[in-house]
C-alpha cells in the first residue's frame, strides 16, 4: 500500500465515531485493544448466523472491492474472512478463523484494511453470550507489531471502524 492510500484509509477511519458500548482497551506504541460489548435482540443462534454472512452486515466502506456482498467467512479452523476482487479477479483473504464454537464464539487471526500492509498481527474476537432481552455480544480486536506512528493513535479510530461493524451486525440480527 503506497502512502497515499495508507493515508486516504487512515482519513476514511477517522471520519467514523464509535458507538456507545465501545472502547479502547489499552493501547501504546506498539498496539492496541478495542472491545465493543452489545446487547441485541436476538438469541444467539441468530447472532451467530447473522455473523456467518458478513455480506450482509460489513460496511462496504471497509472492503476492497467496495461491495460487502463479496465478503464470506467460511465457519471452520482454517476457515477464511475473504473477499473477492471482481474487477480484477483477485481476492483478499482478511483473516482466518482460529477458533470457533457454534452459537458461542468466533475467533480469528489477521490484519484488517490499511494494518495488512504493515508488520502486525491481530486477533478479532467475537463472543455471545444469552442474556434477558437476547444476546450479549463482545468484540474484541487486539493488534500489535510495527504501526507506524504508534498504536496509541490509532485505536480510537478503529475502536469507531469496530464498533460501526457491530451495529451492522446488532441491525441485521433484530432484523431477522
Amino acid at each position: 500500500m503506497t502512502a497515499r492510500a495508507r493515508a486516504v484509509a487512515v482519513a476514511t477511519l477517522l471520519s467514523v465515531t464509535a458507538p456507545a458500548g465501545a472502547e479502547v482497551v489499552s493501547a501504546d506504541g506498539s498496539g492496541f485493544a478495542v472491545r465493543t460489548v452489545l446487547t441485541i435482540a436476538a438469541p444467539p443462534e441468530a447472532v451467530y448466523a447473522a455473523l456467518l454472512v458478513p455480506g450482509r452486515w460489513w460496511d462496504p466502506a471497509h472492503s476492497w472491492s467496495g461491495d460487502a456482498a463479496n465478503m464470506r467467512l467460511e465457519p471452520a479452523v482454517g476457515g477464511c474472512f475473504c473477499e473477492k476482487l471482481p474487477k480484477t479477479g483477485g481476492e483478499s483473504a482478511h483473516m482466518r478463523v482460529i477458533a470457533i464454537d457454534p452459537n458461542h464464539m468466533i475467533r480469528l487471526d489477521g490484519a484488517l484494511g490499511p494494518f495488512q500492509a504493515m508488520g502486525v498481527a491481530g486477533t478479532l474476537s467475537w463472543e455471545l453470550k444469552p442474556v434477558a432481552g437476547g444476546t450479549e455480544f463482545r468484540q474484541t480486536y487486539a493488534v500489535g507489531g510495527h504501526i507506524p506512528g504508534g498504536g496509541a493513535a490509532l485505536a480510537p479510530v478503529v475502536d469507531g471502524v469496530m464498533g460501526g461493524q457491530a451495529a451492522r451486525l446488532k441491525a441485521l440480527a433484530e432484523k431477522r
